[in-house]
């Protein structure tokens, strides 16, 4: 089968980049299979087992497909094209009214339920891009692995989570800190902050840590971060919105939006097994199980079918910001 994946970003991801993450994970997987992979992304991509074409948002993108591509996979909404059997695949949280492609395909339960779906494939690392985790290593301290410019990760709440376990915090992610959200650095050296990283200084501060702090106060689509902190044997303290009730069962950690209950389960984290935590991502979300679900659905479309019998939109419009309590 010849796949083309589109994106408007580049390849390979230079730092964190999950959308850029996953599809390199993804195309790498389908061309180990015996599938014939090209990208049509950013100018200055670069691939070694993969044909690399420009993605230019000037140019219809019927004349930017080629014609001998089985299938298309955009990652990004697009309107218009007819060239090819395609699908799309929806990472963030659109916009209420806001109406997607009927062959629209989600990253979790919660994000296609929401907007009227039931066609999700999770995302699924891929374990030859990190270094095997020494889970017998010691824990020295907490992480945090988002954009911590952006209010709805809720760096100030994993903050106040360390601190008030004794614990040091690891913030990952992100060119900056949002000092509007009255957050006191100084001096507080309990919290370090290593803006963004590569894999492998990535790599090294989740092998020595003792879990995720996660309290986004928004839906979250998925979140890179809980599996591959998972994969690294850190269990996941976070609040219950999104897919997190489904990434995140009790054996590999606390989901609430009280941080005086998170707080109370931070402290007895040893509780956790770092090898069960490992195990269960390995379990359930690599890249070989992503693969093969996507191509079903790449089989679905070849054969003529539609993937949602109506186009998803959002069914509910979200506050802001979701429930943060004491």
């Amino acid at each position: 089968m010849k796949i083309l994946i589109v994106n408007n970003t580049l390849i390979p991801a230079a730092k964190y980049g999950g959308t850029e993450r996953v599809i390199w994970w993804l195309g790498k997987e389908l061309n180990r299979l015996g599938h014939d992979i090209a990208y049509l992304v950013g100018e200055g991509s670069a691939c070694p087992f993969a044909k690399v074409l420009v993605y230019n948002p000037a140019i219809d993108m019927n004349l930017q497909v080629p014609d001998d591509v089985d299938v298309v996979h955009f990652h990004f909404q697009v309107s218009g094209f007819t060239k090819k059997p395609y699908l799309i695949n929806v990472h963030n949280n659109p916009g209420y009214g806001q109406v997607l492609d009927q062959n629209s395909v989600f990253v979790s339960a919660n994000h296609a339920a929401r907007h009227g779906s039931s066609v999700f494939i999770h995302h699924g690392l891929d374990p030859d891009d990190y270094p095997r985790p020494d889970l017998q290593q010691k824990r020295t301290h907490t992480h945090f692995l988002a954009k911590a410019a952006w209010r709805v990760k809720n760096v100030k709440g994993a903050i106040d989570i360390a601190t008030q376990t004794g614990n040091k915090l690891v913030v990952l992610g992100g060119a900056r800190l949002n000092l509007k959200m009255g957050l006191r650095f100084t001096p507080n050296l309990n919290v370090r902050f290593k803006g963004m990283v590569d894999n492998a200084q990535k790599s090294v501060v989740l092998n020595a840590s003792k879990a995720l702090l996660f309290p986004v106060l928004w839906h979250e689509p998925f979140g890179l971060a809980i599996i591959e902190s998972l994969y690294f044997g850190c269990p996941v303290f976070g609040t219950p919105y999104g897919s997190l009730p489904e990434l995140v069962p009790a054996e590999v950690g606390l989901l609430s939006n009280s941080k005086t209950t998170l707080i109370t389960a931070l402290k007895n984290v040893d509780s956790f097994s770092n090898q069960h935590c490992h195990d269960y991502a390995m379990e359930h979300f690599t890249v070989q199980k992503m693969a093969r679900r996507y191509l079903e659905l790449y089989e679905k479309i070849l054969n003529g079918e539609t993937l949602n019998p109506v186009s998803p939109t959002l069914k509910e419009a979200s506050p802001k910001y979701l429930p943060w309590n004491a």
